[in-house]
């Protein structure tokens, strides 16, 4: 083995010392070693081969190795180290000291002394461990103290930190405190101001009563005045008119009073004919006035009358009515339930709601105030219809009846019965005295309100009859039907006049525009038609689906027409272009559409129970 001896300089952790080397024979430099021989000392003579002067040998080996040789570890792997010499540690307590001059002169004079024979080499000795040890606990003392440095220096900031914190807890602590002080006093003064509210919550109420009486009071006496108006506008033209035609009865004026008509009602008089369930004969409706008559029963009126509002509706035509234009303007709870239908006041800005949860109400537009509220349906309802005065409202529930509710009274003044299963639509007569019904039992029932009864069923339809509507100021009925098909009937006669075939899923609703030559349709596909009354022939088809549509309604001028959607949004179709649009505002399915007067507003109304005003 070759040794090697190595300086080095003091690092941090303290100074190294000058340490032999041993190479191990798997060294990977080029040197050749030479083959050392059997030391002939360990040798053993013949004839002395036995165990004690063995192990003897052995021993004796090993203390000398000991004594020359100290295996230092490392911790990748093993390296002797041979105890310093005191030269050796004279060189490095110089260069850990830095006297380089003193160094210089050692070096000099120790190797002229080598050179020169003068060293003895027996007077080397090795350094005593009491130094070695003392360097080595020196330097453990040092790193100790600079730890403990560090931990003087975290300890110095975690007792800054732990200050800090506490600061910051008395804080928030006193924060805390405010804010339980202000809580307190603040729960006291909400204590005080619900006794003080319940205090005035009798004298509340009782004003809330008296401008719900008010409010009512004031849409009675506008009923009566206009009703008065178009009594005296009646009267005149009646004799203006008086050598053409006889005078038509106001609507549900009856000779007798109302505990008489009820009477009536309960039990038909003698001669009295029961609800008609059939269609006359040919020979009959060739002469209507041949049937046997009720002594009450109304004369439809000559169907060769113009709408009056056609001028009206002419002037309306200016207003600029686009889906682009219309923003939601306001929406309130209506219903607890599900709002099946809207109808529009004839002539103010009214509109009653029929729900599933058995009630019918009054709202004033656009503000959105309750005014009525009236219940005697035994189910859900339906829809529900003005009377042409705007005095009496129609409604047609689940419980498969027909009421009339009279609004000065404030009750329902006539109950129709007749259909078999539940009634979908009614529609008034403009002249008042009569109402169309439409039912699941596949029938519509044209009724006559001063006598009380059926004048006839319409049968035809194979399905449900689902909407009914009298076109305005004629004697002809809309319906439509389950079984795909819309038909136009002759009230007079209660025949089928015309029936338009298209839909190919069941058809929901169907209206007239304002001018009485367009009919819109929608069915369970969300597919919307239009059709001419004069080629009964469907001008154009629209596909809103695949959601159903529940209900079409035209805007006064006929441009735009609005769709209910099963979706939750109002569709709007520009009828010119077929420009398709979306109000998107109701949570759940959208029942009922309908615009104002003129136009400027469009209500709609779902099974969220709200109504939202468009405007």
């Amino acid at each position: 083995m070759a040794a090697r001896y190595e300086i080095a300089e003091e690092s941090v952790d303290g100074p190294f010392y000058l340490e032999k080397v041993l190479i191990p024979e798997d060294s990977e430099d080029d040197y050749i070693y030479d083959e050392v021989t059997v030391d002939d000392e360990l040798s053993i003579t013949e004839g002395e081969e036995d165990l004690e002067t063995a192990v003897k040998a052995v021993r004796d080996q090993t203390e000398a190795t000991e004594c020359t040789t100290q295996w230092v570890s490392s911790p990748k792997h093993p390296v002797p180290k041979i105890p310093e010499v005191v030269d050796d540690f004279i060189r490095n307590y110089l260069v850990k000291m830095g006297m380089k001059r003193t160094l210089d002169c050692f070096q000099t004079e120790w190797f002229e002394m080598i050179h020169k024979g003068k060293m003895k080499a027996d007077r080397m000795e090795f350094v005593p461990d009491a130094y070695t040890h003392n360097q080595i606990l020196d330097n453990e003392l040092k790193n100790i103290q600079r730890e403990r440095d560090s931990y003087k220096q975290a300890a110095f900031e975690a007792g800054e930190t732990i200050v800090k914190l506490q600061r910051e807890r008395d804080f928030h602590r006193m924060q805390h405190k405010r804010v339980v002080q202000e809580k307190n006093r603040l729960i006291e003064d909400i204590k005080k101001l619900k006794k003080h509210y319940a205090s005035y919550e009798p004298a509340l109420r009782q004003l809330n009563e008296k401008y719900q009486t008010a409010v009512r009071q004031k849409m009675l006496v506008s009923l009566e005045r206009d009703r008065a108006f178009s009594q005296v506008q009646n009267l005149d033209s009646s004799l203006r008119t008086a050598h053409s035609s006889p005078v038509t009865r106001p609507a549900l004026k009856a000779a007798n009073p109302p505990q008489e008509r009820e009477k009536i009602q309960k039990s038909p008089q003698k001669g009295a004919h029961p609800p008609c369930d059939n269609i006359a004969s040919y020979d009959a409706l060739k002469d209507p006035n041949k049937n046997t008559k009720h002594p009450k029963d109304s004369e439809f009126p000559a169907s060769t009358r113009v709408n009056p509002y056609l001028p009206q509706i002419k002037a309306f035509s200016s207003v600029n009515t686009k889906s682009a234009n219309f923003s939601l303007s306001k929406s309130f709870k209506a219903h607890t339930m599900a709002v099946s239908f809207l109808a529009l006041h004839p002539r103010k800005m009214i509109v009653a709601s029929s729900s599933d949860d058995q009630l019918w109400r009054l709202w004033g537009i656009p503000e959105g105030e309750m005014i009525m509220t009236g219940e005697g349906h035994t189910d859900w309802l339906s829809s529900c219809s003005f009377h042409p005065s705007g005095g009496f409202l129609g409604t047609t529930s689940g419980d498969a009846t027909v009421k009339i509710w009279d609004f000065a009274q404030g009750r329902c003044v006539l109950s129709l019965e007749g259909h078999i299963h539940a009634t979908w639509a009614c529609s008034f007569h403009s002249c008042g005295d009569f109402v169309a019904s439409c039912s699941m039992d596949n029938t519509a029932k044209v009724w006559d309100l001063n006598s009380e009864r059926c004048r006839c069923t319409l049968r035809g339809h194979v399905d449900s009859v689902n909407s009914i509507s009298f076109l305005p100021f004629s004697n002809i009925l809309l319906t439509c039907s389950a079984d795909k098909t819309l038909s136009l009937w002759d009230a007079r006669a209660g025949l089928c006049a015309q029936t338009f075939y298209g839909h190919k899923h069941s058809c929901n609703y169907a209206v007239f525009n304002a001018t009485g030559d367009t009919i819109a349709s929608c069915d369970s596909f969300g597919v919307v038609k239009l059709w001419d009354v004069r080629s009964v022939s469907a001008m154009v088809s629209i596909d809103t689906g695949p959601h159903p549509s529940n209900q079409v309604a035209f805007s006064p001028n006929g441009r735009m027409l609005a769709v209910a959607s099963n979706d939750g949004s109002v569709k709007m179709v520009e009828v010119a272009s077929l420009y398709l649009s979306s109000l998107i505002a109701h949570d759940e399915t959208v029942q009922s559409v309908i615009f104002d007067h003129k136009g400027e507003y469009l209500l709609s109304a779902g099974s969220d129970g709200a109504i939202h005003i468009w405007s």
